[in-house]
C-alpha cells in the first residue's frame, strides 16, 4: 500500500513539474547521452558508473576533422563531420546511415523521440528521422550554426520548440514537428553557444559581451546582464544558478533568481569550454591548458590538472570521474575530488569534442576525422 502511495505521489510531482517547468528535454540515463551536454540545462553530467581503466574499442574514419560531439540513444550513435556528413553508427563502430548535408557540421546533434536535429555552418537546421536519415523538415537562418541546438516543451503543450544560436545574431524557436519558425530573438552578435534551458527561460552568451535571459515561450527578454567581452561557450545551469566563462578569462556563478552575480574568478586563459556541474563542484577548460575545478557555492579553486594543448573541449562529470579530452591529442580521466590523472590515452590528434558518456561506451571525436569508442 505505501508503495502504491509513493508510487502516486511522485507521479503527482512529475505532473507537478511539468506544468511547473515544462518538460525541456529528452530524458537522459546511465545508456543514453542525447544532447551536447546530457541535458537540457547543460550541466555536463552522466547518470553512468563508469570505472578506469578502459581500452579502445573501435575507431571510425569520416572524410574530415571533427569538431561536432557525439550523442548516443540506445545503441546508435549520431556525430557529425566537418566532410558535410551527419553519421549514424551502430553500437559495433559500423554505419547505420550518413546524411549529406551539404556543408560541415560542427555543432552537436540533439535528439528528441525518433528525431535527430543537427546545424550546419551553412545556417540549416535539418531535422532527421533517427532511424534512417531522411529528412523531415530544414529550417534556414541567416548565418553559421555553431552550437547545439535544444529542446523545450510548450506550456500550452501545443509545441515543442527546438532553441538554436545563429551566426545571424539570433535565437531561434522553431516548432519541433514541422520546423515553422515560432520567434527569434535578436542579441547584438554571433551566437556561439547552445541554449541552456531552466524552467521557462533560456540562457545563453553570445559575442556581443552579454548573458541573455529569454522567455523560452515568448522569445522576450527578461534580463541582459553586460560581462564586457564575449561569452563563446554555453552556460551550465543547477538549479537556480548559472555558470560560464568568458574570453577574458573570467568564469562567473550567476543567480537567475537574484539576478545578479555571486561569484567570479579572474586569471583565467579563454573559456571556449563549457563547464560540467556536480557533487558541488564546477569543472572546465580553458585555452590555458588547465582543467580547473571550482567549489560550486564559493567559487574556491579546489585543484587545476595541465594538460599539453588548449582545453577547449568540454569536460563531463561522471561519478567521481572527470573526462576531458584536450588539444593535446590526449582523453583524460581525473579524480574529481584531487584532480589526480587516473587513465589516458593518447589518441595523437587534437580534440576539441565533448566525450559522450554511458555505461557501455564513451565517445569522441578528433581532428584525424575519426570516431573513437572506449570501453571494458
Amino acid at each position: 500500500m505505501r508503495q502504491g502511495i509513493r508510487q502516486r505521489s511522485f507521479t503527482l510531482l512529475l505532473i507537478f513539474l511539468a506544468g511547473t517547468f515544462g518538460l525541456s528535454a529528452q530524458v537522459k540515463s546511465a545508456e543514453c547521452w542525447p544532447s551536447f551536454r546530457g541535458d537540457a540545462r547543460l550541466s555536463g553530467v552522466s547518470p553512468a558508473i563508469i570505472k578506469p581503466p578502459f581500452r579502445l574499442l573501435w575507431t571510425f574514419k569520416t572524410g574530415d576533422a571533427i569538431k561536432s560531439s557525439a550523442v548516443i540513444w540506445k545503441t546508435t550513435i549520431y556525430i557529425g563531420s566537418n566532410d558535410g556528413y551527419v553519421y549514424a553508427l551502430n553500437s559495433s563502430g559500423t554505419l547505420k546511415w550518413k546524411f549529406n548535408a551539404g556543408t560541415s557540421v560542427e555543432a552537436p546533434p540533439l535528439i528528441v523521440g525518433n528525431t535527430i536535429y543537427a546545424g550546419t555552418m551553412e545556417g540549416i537546421l535539418f531535422a532527421l528521422d533517427a532511424e534512417t536519415g531522411s529528412v523531415k523538415w530544414k529550417y534556414a537562418t541567416d548565418g553559421q550554426i555553431s552550437g547545439s541546438a535544444n529542446v523545450v516543451s510548450g506550456v500550452d503543450n501545443k509545441h515543442t520548440s527546438i532553441l538554436v544560436g545563429s551566426y545571424d545574431f539570433n535565437l531561434h524557436s522553431v516548432d519541433a514537428a514541422s520546423g515553422k519558425l515560432l520567434w527569434k530573438y535578436e542579441s547584438g552578435n554571433f551566437i556561439n553557444g547552445s541554449p541552456a534551458i531552466a524552467g521557462k527561460l533560456a540562457i545563453f552568451g553570445g559575442c556581443d559581451g552579454f548573458l541573455h535571459l529569454v522567455g523560452t515561450q515568448d522569445g522576450k527578454a527578461r534580463q541582459k546582464v553586460d560581462l564586457g567581452t564575449y561569452i563563446p561557450a554555453s552556460a551550465a545551469i543547477l538549479g537556480e544558478k548559472a555558470f560560464f566563462g568568458n574570453y577574458d578569462g573570467v568564469f562567473y556563478c550567476f543567480d537567475l533568481r537574484l539576478k545578479k552575480i555571486l561569484w567570479k574568478t579572474e586569471g583565467g586563459g579563454a573559456f571556449l569550454a563549457s563547464p560540467a556541474i556536480g557533487s558541488g563542484k564546477v569543472v572546465t577548460g580553458s585555452q590555458n591548458r588547465n582543467i580547473s575545478c571550482f567549489d560550486a557555492v564559493s567559487g574556491k579553486l579546489l585543484w587545476k590538472f595541465k594538460t599539453l594543448g588548449k582545453a577547449d573541449a568540454s569536460p563531463v562529470i561522471s561519478g567521481n570521474l572527470v573526462l576531458a579530452a584536450s588539444g593535446d591529442g590526449r582523453l583524460h580521466v581525473l579524480d574529481i575530488g584531487t584532480g589526480n590523472e587516473l587513465w589516458v590515452y593518447e589518441i595523437g590528434s587534437p580534440v576539441f569534442s565533448t566525450p559522450a558518456v554511458t555505461s557501455n561506451m564513451i565517445v569522441v571525436g578528433a581532428q584525424d576525422g575519426k570516431v573513437y569508442c572506449f570501453g571494458k
